[in-house]
């Protein structure tokens, strides 16, 4: 009979190890996306921020229809991060109600995993 594992830290999974999360918001500019990718990576609350081109969003805002372009800016991190980088995100960004959606990792390159995990401050 095996002995059950036993929790790591919160914020961590089961064996010790850093649950991963993958965490979207969209900006309205590139230089806005910089500033904050720039800023979450130098406070050490995400790994990687990658910039994607800019795209257009559809939606509805104060009962209007709205149509926006908007970058589109992809957070690597680690879950025991997500409340400080939530309040971050909130803090840099320009709009009112900023979208952050907090995605788990189910799996990924161990090596990258690794590095991750390491360039986070949790």
């Amino acid at each position: 009979m095996t002995e059950p594992s036993k929790p790591g830290p919160p914020g961590t999974g089961e064996d010790g190890m850093d649950e991963f999360v993958l965490v979207l918001t969209a900006c309205a500019s590139r230089a806005e996306g910089e500033v904050i990718g720039k800023t979450l990576v130098e406070e050490a609350l995400a790994a990687c921020v990658h910039i994607l081109p800019a795209g257009i969003s559809i939606y509805r805002w104060r009962g209007k229809l709205e149509r926006a372009e908007e970058h589109t800016l992809l957070i690597k991190s680690v879950s025991s991060a997500r409340d400080r980088l939530r309040r971050r995100i909130r803090e840099l960004h320009s709009y009112e109600v900023p979208e952050i959606l907090i995605l788990p990792v189910a799996g990924g390159d161990p090596d990258y995993l690794s590095w991750v995990s390491e360039s986070v401050t949790s």
